[in-house]
């Protein structure tokens, strides 16, 4: 069965900087992080820890006030992202005449609408409700953004939702990725919204001694992927979205290609639910470039998975310094959680968005406050700078998961 090429022409997302995607690409280049303080105002014990907000965001207004209602907020940021992609893209919301029966979505979370269970718990527990919102179960349900999605712009083909942690959207993208390649789809929407914020999901991944402290003062620089001083994860909701096309459909209609998606392997560690194993995260990648038809020699960036946490960061490193051999020192990395932040089932999408727009750009953001590298990380070219007019043919973006599921998406950058 021949294949078809698959090209990347909508891009959008919920910028925690608060602009548009170009300010979201020109502040990582930057340097520039978005993490600030969280503190609540929850008694007796408010949240208070760095995180990644987007302030700037009002649902109301991005959706509409009816639409909005409707959903919980990690669909509301999922939404939000879809339309700007799809905008993007330069297809109408409306089908017209274009029968969209084999176009579908794909869509990644980790958490779905734990914002609003939380909402319930708290009405029944704490305000004596005794009967909650109808809406409850839509608003909560993890295959509400993709259902709206489909909804809106009257998709009438697959419409599903990955949930397999971190690397929730990574997955959605490649499975989406496989859809369009085999001639299933026509069109897939694809990518990921999270919303961390609920209490009891905070606390939760403060019990894993994973999180980075800081303060009003010191959170902005809290994330620290690859760096000796790192102290662990900042967590951050977001939202970002992908538009995936048929090569020949999106050049017969004129569209603009932002770049081509080529390659996606994935695996299980099979070994532990939260350790992760560098031979698992080795086969991804090995699986990934087979699949793109890519050698080690032909990728020039690699954003990394890249949390700040002390067993993670030295296994990805040791994965890339087996997969790329003597040109492992050659490879230039960058962790831009550093920047943005740990969005779960929307960190892939966003890093996918980064990698795609630093092909394009010829622009590699850097891992940011790398002051200091970490012994165990070294072997690879870390990135602490952001570097400008870089001849980038091809890339890969890493996502590994709890639960040792490992995804890795290949990129190839668009001849001009």
């Amino acid at each position: 069965m021949n294949q078809r090429r698959v090209a990347i022409t909508g891009l959008g997302l919920v910028s925690p900087y608060g602009g548009d995607l170009a300010d979201f690409f020109t502040r990582l280049c930057a340097g520039q992080s978005a993490v600030g303080h969280l503190l609540t105002e929850d008694v007796p014990r408010p949240l208070s820890m760095p995180f990644v907000t987007s302030p700037g965001f009002d649902p109301a207004v991005a959706l509409g006030k009816p639409l909005a209602g409707m959903m919980d907020r990690y669909a509301q940021f999922g939404m939000a992202a879809a339309f700007s992609a799809w905008d993007d893209a330069g297809f109408p919301r409306q089908t017209g005449h274009e029968c969209r029966n084999d176009w579908g979505v794909a869509w990644g979370t980790a958490l779905g609408g734990t914002m609003a269970y939380e909402h319930g718990y708290r009405e029944l527990w704490q305000r004596g409700r005794e009967r909650l919102s109808p809406l409850t179960v839509v608003l909560g349900m993890n295959n509400g953004a993709n259902a709206h999605m489909s909804i809106q712009f009257g998709l009438g083909g697959v419409s599903m939702s990955h949930t397999v942690a971190c690397a929730s959207s990574a997955i959605a993208i490649g499975e989406a990725f496989r859809r369009v390649r085999s001639g299933e789809a026509t069109v897939m929407l694809t990518g990921g919204s999270d919303v961390p914020q609920a209490y009891g999901v905070a606390r939760a991944w403060e019990a894993l001694r994973v999180m980075a402290p800081g303060d009003a003062e010191t959170s902005p620089f809290a994330c620290r992927p690859f760096s000796a001083d790192r102290r662990g994860l900042v967590l951050g909701e977001g939202g970002a979205a992908l538009v995936l096309e048929d090569w020949d459909h999106a050049v017969a209609r004129g569209a603009r290609i932002h770049g081509e998606i080529v390659g996606y392997g994935t695996t299980c560690d099979h070994s532990h639910l939260v350790r992760p194993e560098a031979e698992g995260q080795i086969r991804a990648i090995r699986l990934t470039l087979a699949d793109a038809g890519l050698t080690p020699a032909d990728i020039d960036y690699v954003n990394a998975h890249g949390t700040a946490t002390a067993e993670g960061d030295p296994v990805e490193i040791a994965a890339l310094k087996a997969v790329f051999g003597d040109g492992a020192e050659r490879l230039a990395v960058s962790g831009t959680k550093s920047m943005h932040g740990h969005m779960l089932g929307a960190s892939a999408a966003i890093e996918a968005i980064v990698t795609v727009l630093a092909l394009r750009d010829k622009a590699i953001p850097p891992t940011a406050h790398l002051d200091q590298l970490d012994p165990a990380c070294i072997g690879v070219d870390h990135v602490t700078a952001a570097r400008t007019g870089q001849p980038l043919r091809a890339a890969l973006s890493n996502s590994f998961a709890f639960g040792g599921s490992n995804a890795v998406l290949a990129f190839r950058a668009v001849s001009q």
